[in-house]
């Protein structure tokens, strides 16, 4: 493992990240689950809400996060760590990247952007992200 202070620096920029992605993506289930109970009633159970989001393409535009969430976990709790900063590094760009305006209006960022605006506690956790990010450009 690396002796140096950049690679303590960037895991623990990305377990501050993990953190904040951890609510951001919890906000935004939350949210698009409401919507959904909205237009097809009550979900029952968890474990209905979960095949939802297996299974039903109204939720598949989240799937990048959840994506995003496993990398960095495994990233974090590998046995045997990156010997290098470089992979913490491209986790955090990979997220800069992914919650950051795209150029082309692509499924995601449409649904994304949407759920920002309508939910106050997803562009509560937004404007944190994207704080955050500007920080660490300091």
């Amino acid at each position: 493992m690396e002796s140096n202070p950049a690679f303590f620096n960037a895991q623990a920029e990305l377990k501050s990240i993990r953190e904040i992605l951890l609510s951001l993506h919890k906000a935004l289930l939350d949210s698009e689950r409401t919507s959904y109970e909205l237009i097809h009633g009550k979900i029952s159970s968890s474990s209905e809400f979960l095949q939802l989001l297996i299974s039903d393409n109204r939720f598949a535009w989240l799937r990048p996060v959840t994506t995003l969430i496993v990398q960095i976990d495994e990233a974090l709790a590998a046995k045997n760590p990156p010997r290098e900063s470089r992979e913490f590094e491209q986790l955090i760009e990979d997220t800069r990247a992914l919650l950051s305006p795209s150029r082309e209006m692509n499924e995601f960022w449409g649904r994304y952007f949407g759920a920002v605006q309508r939910d106050p506690g997803v562009a509560v956790l937004h404007e944190q992200m994207e704080r955050h990010l500007a920080d660490m450009n300091r």
